[in-house]
């Protein structure tokens, strides 16, 4: 699949500026964002983007900063030589060790998490990425069924796994993420995930103990009443990829119509994880 790769640059931008606009062109569909000295590179499947898209959003933080882009082709074999630069390992409260395949392995670890990103969203380094993390390492899994929406890279269906999930169903609707899927499974000798490509309508018609999205606020609040549908009484959801403000007071008001009910969240920057349960 052939990518177009946007390097954006600023002027007089703050972290929360920032953090809107990644959030404003992952809604545009741009799926895989990495830093850089001077703003940030943002990449999105070529028979996705259309500029003018881009050039309106911009142009609406045109009074709040100057930015300029450059937009590059990106060829698919150049992509694990991309990450190999930029994918440090990292480490999540101290127990959970995320690795890329050129790492050397840390056995001293109780959970280890090998990663081969691609073009998929999902290393850990990412605030919300992070958080959920940091949920399902305190979370009882032991024996659970768990679906992880919006799987990316599935290195959150991986951790469950490796803490004792009964099985596990992993949907991206990019066909990347879906390969990504398999292979991280794999790598990580995970044989209890079923990987699916597709949206809402792509989930089994199954019961679940545990739901995890980390998404958007709006692919979130179109899918919320599917999730309600498959959830069992008393099932988790994880949400992430989304503001403290508006959007947790939205998501929490949507969730409560299908009997879903919040019970804390947890903030990095600016960005909000959440725990949610049906009642």
């Amino acid at each position: 699949m052939q990518y177009i790769k946007a390097v954006f640059t600023f002027e007089n931008i703050e972290d929360y500026q920032q953090d809107l606009l990644i959030s404003d062109l992952a809604d545009l569909g741009f799926d895989t964002f990495e830093d850089s000295e001077n703003g940030f590179t943002a990449f999105i499947i070529k028979d996705n983007f259309i500029e003018q898209e881009l050039k309106g959003l911009l142009f609406r933080y045109a009074d709040d900063f100057a930015c300029d882009y450059l937009l590059e082709d990106v060829a698919d074999e150049n992509w694990n030589a991309e990450w190999e630069k930029n994918f440090s390992p990292l480490v999540i409260d101290d127990v959970c060790y995320v690795r890329a395949t050129f790492h050397e392995p840390q056995p001293s670890f109780p959970y280890e998490i090998v990663i081969d990103p691609k073009m998929s969203f999902g290393t850990g380094h990412h605030q919300t990425t992070t958080m959920m993390m940091q949920y399902i390492l305190a979370a009882d899994l032991k024996d659970k069924a768990v679906l992880d929406m919006g799987c990316g890279t599935a290195i959150l269906a991986i951790l469950a796994a490796k803490l004792g999930a009964k099985s596990l169903v992993a949907i991206d609707y990019d066909d990347v993420c879906y390969e990504s899927t398999i292979e991280n499974a794999a790598l990580n000798h995970v044989t209890n995930l079923k990987a699916l490509c597709g949206s809402k309508e792509a989930i089994p018609d199954e019961e679940y103990d545990v739901i995890f999205a980390n998404i958007n606020r709006n692919i979130l609040l179109d899918q919320i009443h599917r999730y309600a549908e498959v959830l069992k009484p008393e099932g988790k959801i994880f949400f992430s990829g989304f503001y403290l403000d508006p959007d947790l007071g939205m998501i929490t008001a949507e969730c409560a119509k299908y009997g879903i009910k919040y019970l804390d969240h947890k903030q990095n920057g600016d960005w909000v994880a959440a725990q949610f349960e049906k009642k």
